[in-house]
């Protein structure tokens, strides 16, 4: 085994324990002994690789929300409509609460205002998952009435944020997870049902918008 490979085993195996460190005992008990003992490793090895705790919590949280997007691509490339975007939305909801990404999620927001650097890469990994909705956004909004009214951007940001504030209210609330889930679905029918307008009645929705 080479040099660089060792490097990259070890790197990837801090940043794993630094995740797991996270979903398990949650931030306020990330230290360089936590992580060390949960990827069984030698806390200088921390230093040694990041140079600080912080700055490996802040390339764990950039990589491995890479790599979450990443495993999308395709589902998100395929999408053709709004509410195959709310499908999309509904299963990454599913797997992301499942794996307990949730959780961490929450945990490192919570542990940002403390921690500039983490605040940083937290921003830069949230914005990951905003691009790509943005990019399906673009596509759907080309041709369809409410673009009138919403660019991708501004839409993209309004959904990523709605997103990520249902993950985080959802298990604080009674009844079932998937009821707010269930108001994007509703969202995403109607605005199928603007697309199918006929032109006439298209022309009509455009001009409401646009005084809107």
């Amino acid at each position: 085994m080479t040099e660089d490979v060792r490097t990259k085993e070890t790197r990837r195996r801090l940043i794993d324990a630094t995740i797991e460190t996270i979903r398990t005992r949650g931030i306020a008990s990330v230290s360089a002994r936590t992580i060390a003992a949960t990827g069984k490793v030698n806390q200088a090895l921390i230093f040694y690789h990041f140079g600080s705790v912080q700055a490996l919590l802040g390339e764990a949280s950039l990589v491995t929300t890479a790599e979450r997007v990443a495993k999308y691509d395709e589902q998100f490339d395929s999408v053709t409509s709004f509410a195959g975007l709310i499908e999309v939305a509904t299963r990454l909801h599913a797997e992301e609460h499942a794996a307990g990404n949730v959780n961490v999620l929450a945990q490192v927001l919570a542990g940002s205002p403390a921690n500039p650097e983490l605040a940083k890469a937290t921003g830069q990994a949230l914005q990951m998952w905003t691009d790509r909705v943005e990019q399906v956004l673009q596509r759907l909004l080309k041709d369809s009435p409410i673009g009138e009214a919403l660019d991708a951007k501004t839409l993209a940001n309004l959904v990523s944020a709605t997103f990520i504030g249902l993950e985080l209210v959802g298990p604080t609330k009674p009844g079932s997870p998937d009821a707010d889930l269930a108001g994007l679905e509703r969202l995403g029918v109607l605005a199928e049902l603007i697309d199918d307008l006929g032109p006439i009645a298209r022309r009509a929705v455009r001009a409401k918008l646009r005084k809107a």
